[in-house]
């Protein structure tokens, strides 16, 4: 009689993995600054519900962070109510760019545009890439010859260098296009990750036996062998997440990005060029607002490995 071993229960599994996650100091930080990126993309709406692409105050064009009035009479004059005398340290807490637009604005609202651009790049690479490499790994023979040959010739180039090829020459509307130019340089590292994870499970026990038993190709690859591929692939999107954030920045401060005046992080580092000696701070916070969001998903990804590698010691 063949002994039959059930399957961890998944709640099991879940709490597993929580111990494991709170363990992973990397994995907390990184979970807590993705989060209160995403919350403030959400909330953006009811934090500063005027169009962050029209918000023109003239009055208070290049005008420094409001908050620095508290050590600064000069600023401190500038945002002084005339009827009731106190200073409003929260009118732009980031300041004003040159058309006088709340930098603070345009960062919340700007959050969504890169989060959803690199989740949805990232998605797109992943589901091509990993059915990709499933195949080529599964089947070998010429398909993972050719998707190898394929895989080889577009990592020899720079991802950002083929990010600009394809939004140069793309007609699309501006996010789509960004999206699309971040995605497909990130498709040959899904294709060979999955690949070389697939390669070592196709010949485990549990898939010879479901061979063995008569089940359909479809039915072990899509059973047996992507469930049990896909932790390392999940690690790898919280890692390509900040690598389609910084290309898709780059591509907005070259002017190949989503097109103005749709806040996006890149394109505010692009207009405050002209300014970073005499208004430092239209630089200074979009670019710490890609700094944390690219040092928060790696974090995540690197607290992620800890966790979901079987060869931990967590």
């Amino acid at each position: 009689m063949t002994a039959v071993i059930a399957p961890a229960a998944p709640k099991r599994q879940q709490n597993v993995f929580w111990k494991r996650f709170r363990r992973s100091g990397p994995g907390r930080i990184g979970a807590v600054m993705v989060i209160v990126f995403v919350v403030a993309a959400l909330l953006a709406p009811l934090l500063h519900p005027y169009d962050a692409s029209r918000d023109l105050d003239y009055r208070f064009r290049l005008s420094p962070p409001s908050i620095s009035a508290l050590w600064n009479p000069d600023v401190r004059e500038k945002y002084k109510d005339p009827v009731t005398g106190k200073t409003d340290l929260f009118r732009h807490p980031f300041g004003t760019d040159n058309l006088g637009r709340d930098i603070a604005n345009r960062i919340w609202h700007g959050a969504r545009i890169s989060l959803v651009i690199g989740i949805v790049a990232t998605a797109i690479a992943m589901i091509i890439g990993s059915l990709l490499g499933l195949l080529a790994g599964f089947f070998g023979g010429t398909l993972d010859a050719v998707l190898g040959y394929i895989t080889d010739v577009m990592l020899a180039f720079p991802s950002i260098l083929i990010a600009i090829g394809i939004a140069s020459v793309s007609n699309l509307p501006g996010l789509f296009t960004v999206m699309l130019a971040v995605s497909i340089p990130q498709v040959p590292l899904y294709l060979r990750l999955a690949r070389s994870v697939v390669l070592g499970v196709r010949e485990r026990e549990f898939v010879q036996a479901a061979n063995a038993l008569g089940a359909g190709t479809s039915r072990t690859i899509f059973r047996h062998v992507l469930p049990n591929s896909i932790s390392p692939l999940i690690v790898q999107a919280a890692l390509s997440i900040a690598t389609a954030t910084i290309e898709a920045a780059a591509l907005g401060f070259l002017g190949l990005g989503v097109p103005p005046p749709t806040p996006e992080w890149g394109t505010m580092l692009s207009d405050s060029r002209d300014y970073y000696t005499s208004a430092a701070w239209t630089m200074i916070f979009p670019g710490l607002a890609i700094l944390f969001t690219v040092l928060g998903f790696n974090l995540l990804g690197d607290g992620l490995r800890d966790v979901l590698d079987p060869r931990s010691t967590q």
